[in-house]
């Protein structure tokens, strides 16, 4: 039984939503043309990202109740979630009730919420095409390396069980193989005598 469980990838305990004016070109939003971003938002509250399955989901809910604002199905390589182009705070969201659908502005006062928005997306992205490319490489047929019957493997390793002999070199024979040897150095006394026997 293949059940999908519910997980909860982000909670951000602070963000605001915006009204935003409609597209007039293909450029892109700016987070400048909403207004007063301190004060004109339209809501505040908390936002979650969940995941089921291969499906995420973008909820804004009110932080004391969690009553459900808006709902955000994300969709990787859609227009579900955008980037403004002239902020890394601010996005935004294409919000979906009983088959509708609206876009609106959402931002987060912290730089690091946004981060972690971002990423989580991003994670979540990873993630589907990590599971996709498993789906794709358990689906490739499996190649049989076993032996057939009759089928039989010969390993030849050296000589595993005898010692190997060595040869000695032998000063007799080949001169070259030599190396002559020199003689010791002088001991200390030697060297002395030799040192009085120049001064006399």
């Amino acid at each position: 039984m293949n059940e999908e469980y519910e997980s909860i990838l982000l909670i951000i305990r602070e963000c605001f939503v915006y009204k935003i004016p409609p597209r007039t070109a293909a450029r892109g939003y700016r987070a400048a043309e909403w207004g007063d971003l301190g004060s004109s938002f339209l809501w505040k509250g908390r936002l979650r990202v969940l995941s089921r399955g291969k499906k995420c989901e973008i909820r804004l809910e009110d932080k004391d109740t969690g009553e459900l604002f808006a709902m955000c199905p994300y969709e990787p390589h859609s227009n579900s979630v955008e980037a403004v182009l002239d902020s890394s705070r601010y996005f935004v969201l294409k919000i979906v009730n009983e088959g509708r659908h609206a876009f609106v502005g959402m931002g987060f006062q912290e730089r690091s919420d946004a981060f972690d928005f971002n990423v989580t997306l991003q994670d979540f992205e990873k993630q589907l095409r990590a599971e996709e490319k498993a789906v794709e490489t358990n689906a490739l047929p499996k190649k049989d390396y076993s032996l057939k019957e009759g089928q039989t493997i010969n390993i030849t390793i050296g000589n595993v069980g005898t010692k190997r002999i060595r040869p000695r070199p032998t000063a007799q024979g080949n001169s070259e193989a030599s190396i002559p040897l020199l003689p010791p150095p002088p001991s200390a006394s030697q060297v002395k005598q030799q040192q009085k026997q120049s001064f006399y």
